[in-house]
């Protein structure tokens, strides 16, 4: 299955996203927010393994403001280094707006039921954890998201469904933050945190040099059913 490049439009002007269906032609909406590489190969490969559990899948081009249409990869330094020179520059306030933007096209789509939530990946988990607190979605789910601990206070107007997959050993996210987002999070019902003992930051992308095929499959086990239970 493969999706189709489309337009969405905003206040701020256009930008692109990959947009992925389902074969059968309807049902629930789900954004896929992006790491600091931009919409590459594993966003696309997300979204379309969504597409094909039944879900429109959506990957907006968040760094469109910066620099449109960002495929990068972690496979050279040269990459890497671009790729956290745009996360450095990256609003993520803006990030948000466009992730309610696509939120709102993937619920105008002929044969999306309406429900739509958000999955992201490591940037894309923290603005997973954001689109909670700051969006109209349905549920999110964040992979090892990034900063969370500095915009705790986001949580209290955390009124939907939302999961964190943390690595307990990421080089990104260290063990004292990790307490202050479990600690700082535990109060809100509606949020729920699973924690992946001897996994790196982002173990769950496939091709990875963190990848870990057992945890990852746990993790999208877990988020498969959270998105099965809420978006249905």
């Amino acid at each position: 299955m493969t999706g189709k490049g489309i337009s969405i439009n905003t206040p701020d002007g256009s930008f692109a996203a990959y947009l992925a269906e389902p074969s059968g032609g309807r049902g629930p909406g789900i954004v896929v927010i992006q790491e600091i590489f931009g919409v590459n190969g594993f966003v696309r490969a997300v979204a379309d393994g969504l597409a094909a559990r039944g879900y429109f899948a959506l990957a907006p081009d968040l760094f469109w403001r910066l620099e449109p249409n960002v495929q990068l990869t972690d496979k050279s330094e040269a990459d890497w280094k671009k790729a956290f020179d745009l996360m450095n520059r990256f609003d993520a306030g803006n990030g948000v707006k466009d992730i309610q933007a696509s939120i709102t096209h993937l619920r105008g789509l002929s044969g999306c039921t309406g429900k739509v939530g958000a999955v992201g990946y490591c940037l894309g988990g923290l603005l997973a954890y954001l689109t909670a607190a700051r969006t109209d979605a349905d549920a999110s789910v964040g992979y090892y998201g990034v900063n969370i601990q500095e915009m705790l206070g986001e949580a209290k107007n955390i009124r939907k469904p939302l999961m964190l997959h943390v690595a307990g050993k990421d080089q990104f996210v260290p063990p004292p933050a990790q307490t202050k987002i479990i600690d700082g999070l535990k109060g809100n019902s509606h949020i729920t945190i699973h924690v992946y003992p001897e996994m790196d930051h982002a173990f769950a992308r496939d091709g990875g040099d963190h990848y870990d095929r057992a945890n990852a499959e746990l993790a999208n086990g877990r988020t498969s059913t959270f998105f099965r239970q809420h978006l249905s």
